[in-house]
């Protein structure tokens, strides 16, 4: 079985790339890969922009990445309450291959993080309203607050509570997934 891991963030220290790292790392038995959303830069996507140069090719692989996997972990940064730029972008280019929804009815573990006690919460709603839309078999979703007092790298979550709760979420979507 394949596993797909990304956050929606292009900062090159994202704190949502360490916990869908670190999670991906939680699933036995299937080959991961931890994609970084930086290897999939387009030009911000328009109409125009999209009759001039047609579909990247790197968008078309990153849509194959997604339909190939059985099960994709994305980490969404939340910026202004929503997704950042550089993840909307590439959602957007994907949205415009034809033929196809943007996750392709591909199971979804949905996954936010923040150093503040929202963990991400505002970014977590929209997609959990707009995923399912495209193609998402939205399976779960976890969030993790205030990020830099309950992570470390190397051990993961430290705390007990959130640990035992993703610990249950992986479980679930393991036992889901074997089935």
């Amino acid at each position: 079985m394949k596993l797909i891991a990304c956050a929606g963030s292009s900062s090159k220290s994202s704190i949502n790339k360490k916990l869908v790292t670190y999670v991906s790392t939680l699933f036995s038995g299937m080959e991961t890969e931890v994609l970084d959303i930086n290897d999939f830069e387009a030009p911000i996507y328009s109409a125009d922009k999209e009759c001039e140069i047609g579909i990247p090719e790197i968008i078309k692989s990153f849509a194959q990445k997604i339909s190939d996997a059985d099960l994709v972990l994305l980490s969404l940064a939340e910026h202004n309450g929503s997704y950042s730029a550089a993840f909307k972008n590439l959602y957007d280019w994907v949205s415009r291959i034809p033929d196809r929804k943007v996750f392709d009815g591909t199971p979804l573990f949905l996954m936010a993080t923040s150093p503040g006690e929202m963990g991400g919460s505002g970014v977590l709603e929209a997609a959990e309203r707009r995923f399912p839309r495209d193609g998402a078999k939205l399976m779960a979703t976890f969030s993790l607050p205030m990020f830099y007092e309950l992570f470390s790298l190397g051990v993961g979550i430290i705390d007990i509570e959130k640990a035992a709760e993703l610990a249950d979420r992986v479980h679930e979507l393991q036992t889901e997934l074997n089935k």
